[in-house]
């Protein structure tokens, strides 16, 4: 029964272990984050403005409005 506990274990730490991201990053993305801007689902802050699409073109990009 404790080999079970041991295995268990083992399969924790080799999946927290693994390589990559759980949000891959589309080009947009990396475009909007270099530039200093954010992506975000739903309706834009106050004082923001879109600015382009992120994530393939599921969220938008805000840029903050001066």
């Amino acid at each position: 029964m404790r080999i079970l506990y041991v295995l268990f274990a083992v399969v924790l730490l080799l999946f927290q272990a693994s390589s990559g991201s759980a949000d891959p990053l589309f080009p947009d993305t990396t475009e909007c984050r270099n530039q200093g801007n954010f992506c975000r689902a739903g309706s834009c802050p106050p004082t923001f403005t879109v600015s382009g699409s992120c994530h393939g073109g599921l969220l938008r990009c805000y840029v903050p409005a001066f």
